[in-house]
């Protein structure tokens, strides 16, 4: 296998196609919306891990990942840092740094920030065996914010209410400083 060309974005550091490569989260490209807080993917927008999808978010209290959904691959959650609340099928659970969440295909969560600052949260997800996906409509999600208007199976319709995405740097402060 080669290596992957990184590029420079005007939003940093991706991979130019397929290939292995090492890029730290500080220079990778990172998206950004007011309501959701800012993440990385690691990958380049034309070129996704066809297997395995990884990214670290990093929520301010209040602000959802997501909107509440259920999708039918697996997807695991470690809190590197801070604290969040998930919504996991409709029950409220507190999680601090090293705690994991584990979804089995099928189940309905969203993560939202929690505590007095910046929670990130490692997330890692299957790819490619299935296309269900459903934004079910919940008391609990909808009380954080993080409900679709409607209960759709689509994902412009459950997230029409909400910013898109921006493609910017890596904003410091975003992550714990190095060694700390």
């Amino acid at each position: 296998m080669r290596e992957a060309k990184l590029v420079e974005t005007d939003a940093g550091l991706e991979p130019d196609g397929e290939g292995w490569f090492v890029v730290n989260a500080r220079q990778s490209r990172w998206g950004h919306t007011p309501d959701s807080g800012s993440y990385t993917s690691f990958e380049s927008r034309e070129a996704h891990f066809p297997a395995v999808g990884v990214n670290i978010h990093v929520l301010p209290p209040g602000q959802p990942n997501a909107m509440y959904h259920a999708e039918g691959e697996q997807e695991d959650f470690l809190v590197l840092f801070g604290e969040c609340v998930a919504i996991v099928e409709g029950e409220e659970r507190r999680l601090r740094q090293w705690d994991l969440l584990h979804c089995p295909p099928g189940t309905r969560h969203v993560l939202v920030g929690a505590g007095e600052g910046l929670c990130g949260i490692l997330m890692i997800g299957a790819r490619g065996h299935s296309d269900e996906l459903l934004y079910p409509l919940d008391p609990v999600a909808e009380k954080h914010g993080a409900a679709a208007l409607a209960e759709t199976t689509s994902g412009r319709e459950a997230y029409a209410h909400r910013s898109p995405p921006e493609d910017v740097p890596y904003r410091p402060g975003t992550l714990p400083d190095e060694g700390g």
